[in-house]
């Protein structure tokens, strides 16, 4: 399986450090890279790619505005990479379509893993990262039942766990189910919420009420 990738920044310097490291990679292709967000929709009607890697901040047409077009036109899934820890940035992003972000220093070995689980069709939602993420979300409204009424008891259970950053091995441990039972209760989750992945069903569960951060 080879992955398609399109890399967006406006440091070249940034681009061609990625360009590098993922190129080492035999599973990855590099197929292009773009400066900014205008440049980048431009790009991609002339190549056919699986996954852009998003910067966020750029000049023009930011990464966030990209990522709303290119998920509207159905386009490729996108990761957004940033240089800060914790980016309001990133967070817009994730609402408008990204499907995870990560640290532009994240290891290689993670920034490969992510790319795999994004071309896949999942959400890169890493636990340290979401808990920093939504540490934001102070003053959270309180919980609306009516916006959950069609999840089980077990399936709340497991969107709140999936709310805190854990994994489905982690769940399916904390739940002392199999980790297929967690997919098909996620999966379940996604489909009477009509949440495209793990990351919408993070940020509805933060924005609505349902898990607060800080609080179990």
């Amino acid at each position: 399986m080879t992955i398609r990738i399109v890399l967006v920044d406006d440091q070249e310097l940034i681009r061609m450090g990625l360009r590098m490291v993922l190129e080492s990679r035999p599973e990855i292709e590099v197929v292009g890279e773009a400066d900014d967000g205008d440049t980048a929709l431009e790009l991609l009607r002339t190549v056919e790619a699986d996954v852009v890697l998003m910067d966020v901040r750029m000049p023009r047409m930011s990464g966030v505005r990209a990522t709303r077009a290119i998920r509207a036109s159905d386009g490729p899934r996108v990761l957004i990479l940033t240089t800060f820890d914790l980016d309001e940035y990133a967070y817009d992003a994730l609402r408008a379509g990204a499907s995870g972000f990560l640290l532009k220093d994240a290891p290689l070995n993670d920034l490969v893993s992510a790319i795999t689980h994004v071309h896949l069709g999942d959400a890169v939602v890493a636990p340290s990262t979401t808990r920093r993420l939504l540490d934001h979300f102070t003053g959270a409204p309180e919980p609306d039942p009516r916006r959950f009424e069609e999840l089980t008891p077990r399936e709340l259970e497991v969107l709140r766990l999936v709310a805190r950053g854990l994994s489905n091995a982690e769940i399916a441990e904390d739940l002392s189910v199999s980790e297929g039972t967690v997919k098909t209760h996620v999966g379940r989750i996604l489909t009477k919420l009509h949440l495209r992945d793990r990351v919408q069903a993070v940020v509805l569960a933060y924005e609505s009420g349902l898990v607060q951060a800080g609080r179990r």
